[in-house]
């Protein structure tokens, strides 16, 4: 298992080495980004199959937990790190698309999110948080447009006062704890965060990292970042960095502020998040921001499903997350082709038979049809809200309902515009073949999940068990007390 920290380590070494290579061999450069990546989705892969149902801590540097870097190994953490590996291998920007630059950055963010994943502190946490959200800046403006500068721009102000909460909460908690250790701040929370300091600062963490959660009400910027970006940049950002947020806040909800008035807010802010976001897509008028407004609408759901307390709102919440980290992806890589109005849609499945199909399968996975993925996704989420038997809950079930008939209203008049004759004066695009191939085997992996049903909501039932089990984080990272909290 001490191998896992090349998930962290290698991308990061290569992608400072990549400028060196490239000067010895453009064909070397251009190929050992992929390489690197294919090797971490293997060692994670391989760490899956060893690991089990287990967990681990790993030290770093030989200093015991609170004093050293310490990353948390289980089941949930270790799924996420590879899904970075894959994702940013799938995403990669091949063909030399934004040349050196981009490569060196798609490394970057391999390295900090897998780092992000794993982290089990704080510090750390916050470091590798703030090293995707740099990342993410030089992605947004690859096209060097006006346009990506000016939404670049927007996004670092609303990013910067994210890490600013950010840092403000985590000051807090030190004063309140004296350590930033996750393990020990479990072990502590209950006696020493149990009060106003400590939820004052989980709703500075909140809104902090829930800017790259696109969680409302900071999330103005994801719109004019994914309509601006290219659309492997956005697919990047929706599928995989939002995701890593979530899991981040999830962690902070589970072991440091399991409070009741802590799910509520999470539960008004994904409420929130849906009815804005949803609208939005409903009045937008060109698909990339459909995609990114929809995107709002999806994680919000997330929240509202991790809102509910225990094992059956983190199976829900999972279950939706990685639901929305395959589908959103491929739908905006079909998008890369059908930039602009949505009235320049009509005739696009003549010129992209697959790509159409394509984006009718991943819209009703997305509205929630059977039996796709999708509904069985949103039945979890709706039916652990009707269990807490709470007026609020209740609200969030019926904003989910009205959700989804706003959805399918604006997703299925894009599909009915794709499938119209098209005028005489052209047809959109085609699709390039990578992202449509890319596409695909997201869509065959969608379709398999339909038939591995049973073993997928069984392992991730598991996940989400181990996930809510305090004591077993506790147990594994086993840090030494503190011996003068303050």
């Amino acid at each position: 298992m001490n191998n896992l920290i090349l998930l962290v380590v290698l991308p990061l070494i290569t992608a400072f080495l990549l400028p060196v290579i490239d000067r010895f061999s453009t064909l070397a450069a251009r190929w050992s980004g992929p390489l690197v990546l294919l090797i971490t989705t293997f060692i994670g892969a391989s760490a899956w199959l060893q690991l089990g149902t287990g967990a681990v801590s790993l030290e770093l540097g030989g200093f015991r937990p609170p004093l050293g870097i310490v990353l948390y190994v289980d089941q949930l953490a270790l799924l996420f790190a590879i899904a970075v590996s894959f994702g940013t291998l799938l995403l990669w920007p091949y063909g030399n698309r934004g040349g050196l630059r981009q490569q060196t950055l798609t490394l970057l963010l391999a390295g900090s999110g897998s780092g992000l994943a794993l982290s089990g502190d704080l510090f750390n946490i916050y470091v590798f948080y703030e090293l995707v959200a740099v990342v993410s800046y030089g992605l947004a403006v690859s096209l060097r447009t006006p346009a990506a500068f000016a939404a670049a721009i927007r996004y670092l102000i609303i990013s910067g006062f994210g890490a600013a909460l950010s840092l403000a909460g985590i000051a807090l908690i030190y004063d309140a704890t004296g350590t930033l250790n996750l393990a020990q701040l479990a072990q502590l929370a209950p006696e020493k965060l149990n009060d106003l300091q400590g939820l004052s600062a989980f709703v500075l963490l909140l809104i902090g990292i829930g800017v790259k959660a696109e969680l409302f009400p900071v999330n103005t910027w994801v719109p004019e970042i994914y309509a601006t970006a290219p659309k492997r940049v956005s697919a990047l950002l929706a599928g995989l960095v939002s995701k890593l947020a979530v899991v981040v806040i999830l962690r902070l909800l589970v072991l440091i502020f399991p409070q009741p008035e802590a799910h509520t807010l999470l539960l008004v802010l994904g409420i929130l998040g849906v009815l804005t976001g949803e609208l939005a897509a409903w009045r937008a008028r060109d698909l990339p921001r459909v995609l990114a407004y929809s995107s709002i609408g999806q994680l919000g759901i997330v929240f509202i499903a991790f809102s509910v307390p225990g094992e059956a709102g983190v199976f829900a919440g999972l279950a939706m997350a990685l639901h929305h980290l395959l589908i959103k992806p491929a739908l905006f890589l079909l998008a890369e082709r059908w930039d602009g109005s949505l009235a320049g849609l009509t005739g696009a499945a003549k010129a992209s038979p697959l790509g159409a199909a394509l984006f009718v399968l991943f819209s009703l996975s997305l509205l929630g049809i059977p039996p796709l993925p999708g509904f069985w996704a949103k039945l979890l989420v709706l039916t652990s809200l009707a269990q807490m038997g709470a007026a609020l809950y209740y609200t969030g079930a019926v904003v989910i309902m009205l959700g989804m008939v706003l959805e399918a209203n604006y997703l299925f008049r894009i599909i009915a515009r794709m499938y119209q004759k098209a005028p005489s004066t052209g047809t959109p695009p085609g699709h390039g073949r990578l992202d449509l191939a890319i596409s695909s085997m997201l869509g065959a992996g969608l379709i398999a999940a339909v038939f591995l049903l049973a073993p997928l909501a069984d392992r991730l039932q598991g996940i989400a068990a181990q996930t809510v089990d305090v004591n077993q984080y506790i147990e594994a990272v086993n840090p030494v007390p503190t011996r003068n909290p303050i």
